[in-house]
């Protein structure tokens, strides 16, 4: 197992699924469930958001194949996209690719189930993540290193899962402090990852700039 690759593919989901950083927003938008309604919906949130990986990973490179677009030319418009959600997270603003607009926030309030649209879409598995997955995945080469992608990608849902499951338990215990403060250091190491899509895709697309 290549231990580097499954480090750096758990820190880039972890970041752009963040647990911790999606309990509030959950919290906010099941407000009105009772505790088994709750545990239902963040079972079938679960459920989505593995069910949109998998088809992400399975058919995320022949998606870019048929539409003409290289993993690099992906990569920088990717990595761009995720440097606008770490900002938004380092300003505490939020961003409107991961969050949806002040429209759209408007009408996920008024929406009965809440697992597919918004939690899974775009929350938990919106462009942010679908980028982080399809570029994560292009950098895997044979089927030991993919395997470590998705054995990285299953680590990080399971996570999200028992955080939701439990969530009014450990958000009962979550403090404002401790959301800020995670928010911000998953917002730094957000930016990293993009800054480096966009160094390695920008030499890539275009060579006359490493020199």
């Amino acid at each position: 197992m290549n231990t580097a690759l499954l480090v750096k593919a758990l820190g880039a989901f972890f970041a752009i699924m963040n647990p911790f950083v999606n309990l509030p927003i959950f919290l906010s938008l099941t407000a009105g469930q009772d505790p088994g309604r709750q545990r239902r919906t963040a079972l079938r949130t679960i459920l989505f958001s593995t069910m949109m990986c998998a088809v992400v990973v399975l058919t995320g490179s022949r998606l870019l194949g048929f539409f003409g677009v290289s993993v690099d030319a992906f990569r920088v418009a990717g990595g761009l996209v995720l440097l606008t959600i770490a900002l938004g997270m380092l300003s505490g603003r939020g961003s409107s690719a991961h969050e949806g607009s002040q429209e759209e926030k408007s009408h996920h309030a008024t929406v009965n189930d809440i697992a597919f649209y918004p939690m899974t879409f775009p929350m938990i598995v919106g462009p942010g993540t679908i980028t982080t997955i399809v570029v994560i995945d292009a950098q895997a080469h044979g089927l030991p290193e993919r395997l470590t992608v998705a054995l990285a990608l299953i680590g990080v849902l399971v996570m999200l899962g028992v955080v939701l499951f439990f969530s009014a338990q450990i958000g009962a215990h979550l403090s404002m402090t401790l959301r800020t403060v995670m928010t911000r250091l998953m917002g730094m190491m957000l930016a990293s990852i993009a800054v480096e899509m966009l160094t390695v895709g920008l030499a890539a697309v275009l060579p006359g700039l490493a020199h």
